[in-house]
């Protein structure tokens, strides 16, 4: 037996993966390493990384910088609580950053270590929030169908994909969730931008404003199939949550630190939220590490409240001095490098590509924004009926072409088909991303023939 077989063999008998079925792990690629946008395999097949890892490894991959911050500051302490009354100079550091790029309006960084706690985290602040300011009752969250919001059980119940939910009911109560800026499906008569903020107007008056805590929303959204909303959307969400008293969490653990060409996307639209939830791209993967951006209000409420009322949210892990040392390097190479700017431009070019599919009869829309890209698969471009199915032979056309991408299957949604989903390192090479249209084009033309 070589030595990938006995991994693989060991790997089944002890490792529960996410999102686990044993009929889907038959062939798992063994990752070795990985170089710039891509991977190497055990057996040394090297593919295209379309997908940044899951959606997070922004810098690319193999960049030494981070390890020496790593291990540098792991030789002066690996791990130091950031309890009150205690702090370290990578948190604080990386604090400053985040909120200097962030909205005219940010204020202040809580930190976690992934983007599922960073949500849970944000509906806390919500809730806070609104108990400080003598308002107990508001303490619903309203969140969109297609949404990932993660999957531990508040964010998972924020999720709006029901495949997430089958086996791990029932949700949390208390979580709404409303129709999506979805452009390519909107089934009302009106604009799907103010459309579908209309329906979260509906649903605040539905449930009462006084029991609103939050709206979440991810500017882009991401597993659900890279839906990009059309630009009156959240203007006119700001302006409904600001009517009613409701703060608006931007879920940005995908679009934060520059996967839109934006550092964070909601400036897409010139709008600024009460609260930021953050993770991937904060260290593009290299260690777990995430974050609450507070607005001024929020973070005022928190400052000034009474000694019996304080912010009694925690975790082991919040400010690990290693993590944020590797978040400072990290959005540094962003900076020096020019990486928001960088994939404002490539995202051009990969979508510009992209939209050559177009006139396929299996295509029916090719959208995305900086390095978040989608193709849309459709049994019938007339009807829009969705492809169920398809989407998995072009994954696995594609990797034998030597690119790795992720697929946002319709079954067991059939309100959205199977969709293709791409969002490559932000540095990926001209060359690299020609390759990566290519090979859809190949998979795509192969999967249907």
């Amino acid at each position: 037996m070589d030595g990938i077989t006995e991994l693989l063999e060991i790997d089944r008998r002890v490792v529960v993966h996410p999102l686990h079925h044993p009929d889907d792990h038959k062939a798992p690629f063994l990752i070795d390493r990985g170089e710039g946008a891509e991977l190497i395999g055990a057996d040394g097949r090297r593919v295209i990384d379309g997908l940044s890892g899951l959606w997070n490894v922004n810098i690319g991959h193999g960049r030494g910088e981070l390890a020496d911050a790593a291990a540098a500051q792991m030789r002066k302490i690996g791990f130091a609580s950031a309890y009150i009354g205690q702090t370290n100079e990578p948190a604080i550091r990386l604090a400053e950053k985040i909120v200097g790029h962030a909205y005219g309006n940010s204020s202040a960084v809580y930190f976690t270590t992934a983007g599922a706690e960073s949500n849970e985290s944000a509906f806390k602040f919500a809730r806070y929030f609104w108990k400080v300011q003598d308002k107990p009752n508001k303490t619903k969250i309203i969140s969109r169908i297609h949404a990932y919001h993660g999957v531990t059980m508040a964010a998972m119940s924020a999720t709006g994909m029901a495949a997430y939910h089958k086996m791990f009911g029932p949700l949390v109560p208390g979580f709404i969730q409303v129709q999506p800026p979805y452009a390519y499906r909107w089934r009302g008569n009106e604009e799907p931008g103010l459309g579908a903020a209309e329906a979260v107007e509906k649903a605040i008056l539905a449930e009462g404003p006084d029991t609103v805590a939050a709206v979440i929303a991810e500017p882009v959204m991401g597993a659900g199939g890279v839906i990009v909303p059309p630009p009156s959307y959240f203007p006119k969400l700001r302006e409904i949550c600001d009517r009613y008293d409701v703060l608006l969490i931007a879920d940005e653990v995908i679009t934060g630190f520059g996967r839109t060409g934006r550092w964070f996307a909601l400036g897409h639209w010139g709008v600024e939220p009460d609260l930021v939830s953050f993770a991937k791209g904060v260290t593009s993967g290299y260690l777990p590490l995430g974050g609450v951006i507070a607005s001024k209000r929020v973070h005022q409420a928190i400052q000034s409240a009474p000694a019996d009322r304080k912010f009694m949210h925690a975790a082991t892990y919040s400010g690990h001095p290693v993590c944020c040392a590797v978040g400072v390097a990290n959005v540094g190479i962003i900076e020096k490098d020019g990486l928001v700017e960088r994939s404002a431009a490539m995202g051009k070019r990969l979508l510009g590509g992209l939209q050559e599919l177009a006139n396929h009869p299996n295509v029916g829309e090719v959208r995305g924004l900086g390095m978040m890209c989608a193709v849309e698969l459709v049994a019938d471009k007339g009807t829009k009926a969705p492809a169920i199915g398809l989407g998995p032979k072009v994954t696995r056309e594609a990797m034998a072409r030597g690119l790795l991408l992720r697929i946002r299957a319709g079954s067991p949604d059939p309100a959205i088909g199977d969709t293709i989903c791409l969002a490559p390192p932000l540095m990926t090479p001209e060359a690299t991303i020609d390759r990566i249209v290519a090979v859809v084009r190949d998979s795509l033309a192969a999967a249907t023939a």
